[in-house]
């Protein structure tokens, strides 16, 4: 992980008698100071790099500005059968276009799957090859990761897709320089379901009402990262519940490039 700038911190050095000291005591209190100041910058590190809405390592496409009419429902770890099927078949009863973010190796299990996805109108992303966390991987293995989904989806569906989200948000100013080097718009979400275990449908709706002002990229999940045949279920219908409910209220479901060209026009 690349690290910030280094932090100048003066640790002036002094004896009982005030006066500079050859054999360098440090001071206690100064250490402690920079231990800290050491520790936040760690912290803030970190944050930076997993929290989906910060911008510190590179620009992200989050959403639209509070209180658009618009929500995009997205979708990461597919294909993944049967519930992509499913949850496709809950997109076309309420006539609604997502956007999934797929998983090259799954991609090459399920070719179909992904045809069936564009077919229907919706967008497909780049979610990795194998879906590390690339904040820890070299900048030879980030590239692989991507271009290799790339290929997979070039090969499924005859055309590349220009949008990444990268696994589990994680992502340093490298990722999203080789991102966009390939090509890559990055895009991360502000609401998630929380929906990874697979909790009741109600318990997803909720999680998702609480978070929702408007303009919102919405993160759930159809595949499962770990094996093929994840039960999502509950998001399926958890899915089935949130538009009817959205669009009652006047918003409209819409899907990532679209927001974008919604956001460009602003």
């Amino acid at each position: 992980m690349e690290q910030f700038s280094d932090c100048a911190i003066s640790t002036h050095v002094v004896t009982a008698a005030g006066s500079p000291n050859d054999s360098m005591q440090y001071n206690p209190h100064m250490l402690a100071l920079a231990a800290a100041v050491s520790a936040t910058a760690a912290v803030a590190a970190g944050y930076q790099s997993m929290a989906p809405t910060a911008q510190w390592y590179g620009q992200t496409f989050t959403g639209l500005p509070h209180g658009s009419r618009q929500l995009a429902l997205t979708y990461d770890d597919g294909p993944n059968d049967p519930h992509t099927l499913r949850l496709l078949e809950v997109l076309a009863k309420h006539n609604v276009h997502a956007t999934f973010f797929l998983i090259g190796r799954y991609v090459q299990q399920h070719p179909e799957i992904v045809r069936e996805i564009v077919q229907a109108g919706h967008v497909v992303g780049n979610h990795t090859f194998t879906h590390p966390l690339l904040i820890f991987k070299s900048e030879v293995e980030i590239r692989r990761q991507l271009t290799q989904c790339r290929d997979a989806l070039q090969d499924a569906i005859a055309k590349p897709s220009n949008l990444f989200r990268p696994p589990f948000g994680g992502r340093r100013p490298a990722v999203l320089r080789l991102a966009r080097e390939l090509g890559l718009e990055p895009v991360m979400w502000n609401v998630t379901g929380y929906d990874w275990n697979a909790p009741p449908a109600a318990a997803i709706e909720r999680k998702v009402a609480k978070q929702i002002h408007g303009g919102n990229v919405i993160l759930l999940h159809d595949g499962g990262h770990k094996q093929m045949g994840a039960d999502r279920s509950q998001t399926v219908i958890a899915t089935d519940h949130l538009i009817p409910r959205y669009n009652e209220e006047g918003y409209e479901f819409v899907t990532i490039p679209q927001m974008m060209v919604k956001l460009a026009a602003s």
